[in-house]
């Protein structure tokens, strides 16, 4: 019997979007949106994440000045409520997507532990 493991998927992912985790992230980014400040400063903090980590991943060198911006911006991020209340939220679903492939990897744990 072939089983068709993206129809159980795309089930989890409807469930996944029902889950109150899903739904505090959801409520908290459009908080974020709705509040221009938060939305740019928000937007500025990932801007330079995904840079710092561009360049880590290619093995260049961070300027200090830019880890300093990197810094004072991150600083700004976690003193805006409406920005950390949806940081916190990520953390919380995060935990949930965790469980998840807990699950998901537990036969083949249970495999190499059966050698």
């Amino acid at each position: 019997m072939t089983v068709n493991i993206y129809d159980d998927l795309n089930k989890l992912e409807s469930s996944f979007r029902k889950t109150e985790e899903f739904a505090e992230v959801s409520k908290a980014i459009e908080a974020v949106k709705a509040d221009e400040q938060a939305s740019e400063l928000f937007k500025s903090f990932r801007k330079i994440q995904v840079t710092l980590q561009e360049k880590q991943m290619q093995g260049e060198e961070i300027a200090p000045e830019e880890l300093e911006y990197a810094q004072k911006t991150a600083q700004l991020a976690q003193q805006n409520e409406k920005i950390m209340e949806m940081l916190q939220a990520e953390m919380k679903l995060s935990g949930l997507i965790e469980e998840v492939n807990r699950v998901l990897m537990k036969p083949i744990q249970e495999m190499y532990e059966a050698l």
